[in-house]
């Protein structure tokens, strides 16, 4: 409520929740009820955390009319009132999540699928260290072509990637300083910016910090915040893993080490190799990889990313400083070590995709997987099981994952899977135009 008590210009609140694809749903609630909202919270349907890319209900699903539509309990979480700085109004986000009437948390929400995960690490006196790289494209969508959009200092446009290029950077000087500031009043942790490997595509880093809950609520807050001050200058900002076919997709790696109670890092045993408990998560996330794919790569357009020799992996192994590898060991000192995992797309649910990867190490950990060999050299010439490459096969996969079942609640398994079963069925009547069009804003 401090925020919001110190800004009695604000006459609107956004109430909102992440559904399974990521999207926010929620309410516009006048500002003489933030009391009101933060006491006793709000209410709709289970069935909207489980809706299609299209917002419409899932045909069949028993949350809809085979239980009458009942409503869930929605509550704020710990995060509290925050500006939204990409609206004209002054207004306030307060960001909730979904509970049975009796105060259970409900197994179809995607943020308490990874409190479950976290509660885990919890009661293994585990604390994982998360940071994210959010890579997006900024594009000018006013068009039929997509192209990338004028300088607002030069009036110009690019003809061509500039990898880590200060003056790609400095062109959008004005949105990244604006989208900065709105970071930091929304306590976003951005960190580094750089120019990425595609046409109008850029990375900003997140910090390190030992709270998976908050890291991904800073990455969903990250996505909604960046769409919307890029619309403020007159073009979109977009997380779609590829919206063009001939340049690289856009990827949400995800960085990440755990602490014991003492604030040790347990990933570090002095050496350059990492300690037993390392491996142990490591071979943990390679064997549910296949079956967290569909995580990684929820949509259509995912599997346009996962194809070899386009920056993202395709075969399932891990390797020490190696950037065609899923699983990365990055170089560094040895109280500094960590993994990163480089499967997941722009276009992820970073609720579900943290949990996928932080419940499938734990996994690894628990029953002390040792994973093979790390591999040397180019993963796409290395003889690797392969990640699912299909969306299809991906659903599929995800349904019968026996390591999937054990991180995720198996309702939330059978939503996510009616969910993309209907959308893989109403995908194949869309135009290669219109699939663009609906991914481009929407993930």
């Amino acid at each position: 409520m401090n925020w919001l008590a110190e800004h009695p210009e604000v006459r609107t609140i956004r109430v909102a929740a992440a559904d399974l694809n990521g999207v926010p749903r929620g309410k516009r609630v006048p500002a003489r009820f933030a009391e009101k909202l933060l006491s006793e919270g709000t209410k709709f349907p289970y069935s909207v955390l489980n809706m299609d890319i299209w917002g419409e209900d899932i045909e069949g699903s028993p949350l809809v009319f085979e239980s009458g539509d009942p409503d869930g309990l929605l509550m704020p979480t710990e995060r509290g009132f925050m500006p939204m700085p990409w609206l004209d109004a002054p207004s306030a986000l307060l960001p909730i999540w979904m509970f049975h009437p009796d105060g259970r948390p409900y197994e179809g929400d995607p943020r308490q699928a990874l409190a479950r995960v976290v509660e885990r690490y919890k009661a293994a006196g585990l604390t994982p260290v998360v940071a994210t790289e959010m890579e997006f494209f900024i594009i000018d969508d006013s068009g039929k072509t997509l192209r990338v959009p004028p300088s607002p200092r030069s009036g110009k446009r690019r003809t061509g990637a500039e990898t880590l290029s200060l003056r790609a950077l400095d062109a959008f000087d004005q949105f990244f300083t604006q989208l900065y500031d709105a970071c930091e009043a929304m306590d976003i942790p951005a960190d580094t910016a750089i120019s990425e490997a595609a046409l109008g595509q850029f990375e900003i880093n997140m910090m390190h910090q030992p709270d998976p809950l908050k890291a991904a609520d800073d990455a969903w807050f990250f996505k909604m915040l960046t769409k919307g001050v890029a619309r403020q200058f007159g073009f979109a900002a977009s997380f779609m893993a590829k919206p063009y076919d001939v340049w690289s997709g856009s990827g949400l790696h995800m960085h990440f080490s755990l602490l014991d109670a003492e604030g040790r890092n347990l990933f570090d045993d002095g050496t350059e190799k990492g300690s037993a408990m390392m491996r142990h998560a490591v071979a943990g996330m390679l064997r549910a990889m296949p079956g967290s794919t569909l995580v990684f790569a929820p949509h259509e357009n995912s599997y346009d990313r996962l194809v070899p020799n386009a920056h993202a992996p395709t075969g399932i192994g891990w390797a020490y400083e190696n950037r065609t590898a899923a699983i990365r060991i990055p170089a560094s000192g040895p109280k500094a070590r960590r993994i990163e995992h480089r499967v997941a797309g722009g276009d992820v649910n970073p609720y579900l995709m943290i949990a996928a990867v932080l419940g499938a190490a734990l996994n690894g950990i628990e029953d002390a997987l040792e994973p093979p060999a790390p591999f040397e050299g180019n993963a796409y010439d290395k003889d690797l099981a392969q990640l699912p490459g299909t969306w299809s096969e991906a659903i599929e996969t995800f349904a019968a994952c026996d390591e999937t079942k054990r991180i995720f609640p198996q309702h939330l398994i059978d939503n996510l899977v009616m969910t993309k079963r209907q959308e893989l069925h109403y995908m194949a009547e869309l135009t290669d135009e219109e699939t663009v069009e609906l991914y481009l804003d929407t993930v």
